[in-house]
């Protein structure tokens, strides 16, 4: 009887020990959760921009200028994208947040876009302006040519999208077989977005004497969706394709702050690469 008191506890003792080690778990992984993490990246993107009709108001002078063609002005792969002194002039995405939970982020960011309206191309306009003829712009009654003399439009320095985001985040590194996501990890991400634009715009107006400023002229929206790569857990690249509405019915075209003035709207499509680091605070 004894025996069997004696084998029975030690079997006891064994299934107790099997148990405590089946339960005792491996540390959990660093990218297992989001909550309290704080990230920040920084980056390059490209843009196109829907056509849009611009006008140009003063004191003698309200012409719309229609369908105008703007580009953005790549610098490509450069150094200035990493160089202190020089970093503001490509165009630029700088962005930090703070996750609120494991999937959803609150962030601030610039989008440093440019704009450039596409010099040489013929365009319907209406309205008047004065010494029409002069600058070698006119093509017909209702078309017009635009020459650098009549005018030259750009937000290059730049069309500066301030805005905030709230943004989901979620895991997708099972899809591709990845188990240890501390080494490597891929998150899908999307995001709704509005804040201000700030353009520094650079214009020079039938003659007058060329304006280069800041000034707050509008207001934007936009919508993201894009792809996470973590590295070794705390370091990431991130891609990013946004699109959004852009609305400035107060661009500053001169130095007489309260008297020259142009308006436009129009649609962009940006592409992003960024670099970036993620970490618990």
């Amino acid at each position: 009887m004894k025996k069997i008191t004696f084998l029975a506890l030690a079997l006891c003792y064994n299934l107790l020990t099997v148990a405590q080690t089946n339960t005792t778990t491996t540390p959990e992984k660093y990218t297992s959760h989001n909550k309290g993490k704080f990230y920040i990246f920084w980056g390059g993107n490209r843009e196109s921009y829907s056509k849009s009709d611009i006008r140009f108001r003063g004191d003698n002078y309200d012409f719309t200028l229609y369908n105008v063609i703007a580009d953005d002005k790549p610098k490509g792969w450069h150094v200035d994208y990493v160089n202190p002194k020089r970093m503001t002039i490509p165009q630029t995405n700088f962005r930090m947040g703070y996750f609120l939970n494991d999937h959803y982020n609150i962030s601030i960011g610039l989008d440093h876009m440019k704009y450039v309206m596409r010099q040489f191309e013929t365009v319907n306009y209406s309205g008047t302006y004065p010494n029409q003829g002069s600058y070698g712009e006119t093509i017909s009654a209702n078309e017009v040519l635009l020459t650098e003399e009549f005018l030259t439009f750009e937000h290059t320095d730049g069309l500066n999208y301030i805005n905030s985001e709230f943004s989901r985040v979620d895991d997708i590194s099972k899809i591709f077989g990845i188990q240890n996501t501390d080494k490597f990890q891929i998150n899908l991400t999307e995001g709704l977005g509005a804040g201000i634009l700030y353009p520094k715009t650079n214009a020079k107006l039938m003659g007058m004497e060329r304006h280069d400023d800041f000034h707050v002229a509008g207001y934007g929206v936009s919508g993201k969706v894009g792809l996470n790569f973590t590295f070794f857990k705390y370091f990431f690249v991130q891609t990013e394709l946004k699109g959004g509405y852009i609305n400035m019915p107060n661009i500053q075209t001169t130095y007489r702050e309260n008297i020259d003035k142009a308006s436009q709207d129009f649609h962009f499509l940006q592409t992003v690469v960024a670099f970036g680091g993620i970490f618990r605070l």
